[in-house]
């Protein structure tokens, strides 16, 4: 029997948003906004200010002062009817007008340390635009600076706004050093015609013009509801507390971004690659009990921006991101699951965030690489090399379409280095 799929309908969708008030439209995310950057170059500051929320939430964060996870939050645009102004609140700062919504964007904070760039291409996958952050305080580039603008290219991110940020620590002549050494990094980079936006993120100084250059420079992209489904899962976890009785038990929260098609609350959908059962990963299937997105409960979820799917796992599973890297999508329409790979593979000048006498040796049968694809990350191990094609065996599968992008990764010195990029064949 064909499995029946609920039809997709956007005037159902329209008809709802219309019995909205007008300061409720446009409050559902639809776009997601990165933010890259050397380490301690003001992320989550920035996104503190742009969003209200903090988003170093895990205990090992908050000790060392550093992101270690990606981080989420979502805030919503406006302009003001009067001076034509750009904020996140409904009152003008500068003519206290009423201001009017223009979009909900999510923004998925990266982490700056050089260890952690595994998670930052990771978080690149999620992103639809970006904003690159540059420290007016400190000499640029900075190691993961470079490492970050690359790894933006690599994965297709091309809306990029450059944020010079700690301008209020610096005088006006610091300052205008630091935006020449900022444009000669940028020559031949995929930001090399970004606009550079001076800001404080502590003091909330030009976060109007900042919002005004996001609006200009990362449009929301044109998504086709209509293709199959697919989000990347960025998180999962458990909300039970300890000591729920097992009548009042929830099921486990996937959290990710719809990159493609339509969800609806009460379908059933499958999670690629899945659970291992003895030595084969098994794809696992659930149903969605609830969506939520922007804060606020949906029927239908739809492409563009991060949400919360509530389903009927064993939470046991989904508990401390046990799922993260999935795919989920309808049963059956999901991208394969792959244990062996091709792929294209090209090298870069040198190993990124190395110094000068570290570099990327030769590749050669055997060797460990670590690969990014999507949300997934796994370790594989090569087993022919032809020109600039090679073939790996993987240490965990993934779920991905040929064509799809991958970032590589060397041990250099005994750290992960980026490398290079490829192409599934």
């Amino acid at each position: 029997m064909k499995e029946k799929i609920a039809p997709y309908k956007p005037s159902h969708v329209e008809k709802k948003t219309q019995e909205k008030k007008p300061k409720e439209i446009n409050l559902i995310p639809e776009v997601n906004i990165g933010l890259v950057g050397h380490v301690d170059h003001g992320k989550t500051s920035l996104t503190e200010a742009l969003s209200g929320k903090w988003t170093d939430t895990h205990s090992e964060e908050i000790k060392r002062g550093i992101s270690i996870r990606l981080g989420y939050a979502d805030a919503t645009f406006y302009k003001c009817s009067k001076c034509g102004g750009h904020t996140t609140t409904d009152k003008c700062m500068k003519c206290v007008s009423e201001c009017a919504p223009l979009r909900t964007v999510s923004f998925v904070d990266a982490p700056g340390h050089e260890t952690l760039m595994a998670t930052v291409l990771s978080g690149a996958s999620l992103m639809d635009g970006a904003m690159l952050l540059v420290a007016a305080n400190e000499k640029c580039p900075q190691p993961q600076t470079l490492e970050h603008i690359l790894a933006l290219d690599i994965v297709g991110i091309k809306n990029i706004v450059v944020v010079q940020n700690k301008i209020d620590l610096v005088t006006k002549e610091q300052a205008m050093q630091n935006y020449k050494q900022i444009k000669e990094f940028l020559k031949g980079t995929v930001a090399e015609n970004a606009p550079i936006i001076p800001i404080s993120a502590r003091k909330k100084i030009n976060i109007d013009m900042l919002i005004e250059a996001l609006e200009n420079e990362v449009p929301t992209p044109k998504r086709d509801p209509k293709k199959e489904a697919k989000m990347y899962v960025a998180r999962s976890f458990d909300i039970n507390k300890p000591g729920t009785s097992i009548e009042k038990l929830g099921g486990g929260i996937l959290g990710g971004s719809l990159v493609e098609g339509f969800l609806n609350i009460g379908e059933e959908i499958e999670i690629r690659p899945g659970l291992k059962i003895k030595e084969k990963y098994e794809p696992i299937k659930t149903k969605i009990m609830g969506i939520h997105k922007g804060g606020k409960k949906l029927d239908v979820l739809e492409p563009g921006g991060l949400a919360g799917i509530m389903t009927t796992l064993d939470p046991a599973l989904a508990k401390s991101d046990g799922l993260s890297g999935n795919v989920a999508g309808r049963i059956g329409k999901l991208p394969p699951i792959f244990s062996e790979i091709s792929m294209e593979y090209h090298v870069l000048k040198r190993a990124v965030g190395a110094r000068t006498d570290e570099s990327a040796s030769l590749l050669k049968i055997g060797d460990p690489l670590l690969l990014n694809v999507g949300m997934s990350r796994t370790i594989g191990v090569i087993t022919s090399i032809k020109g600039e094609k090679i073939s790996l065996t993987l240490k965990l599968p993934i779920c991905a379409e040929k064509g799809d992008r991958l970032a590589i990764s060397q041990q250099v010195l005994g750290r992960w280095r980026l490398t290079g990029h490829g192409k599934l064949l």
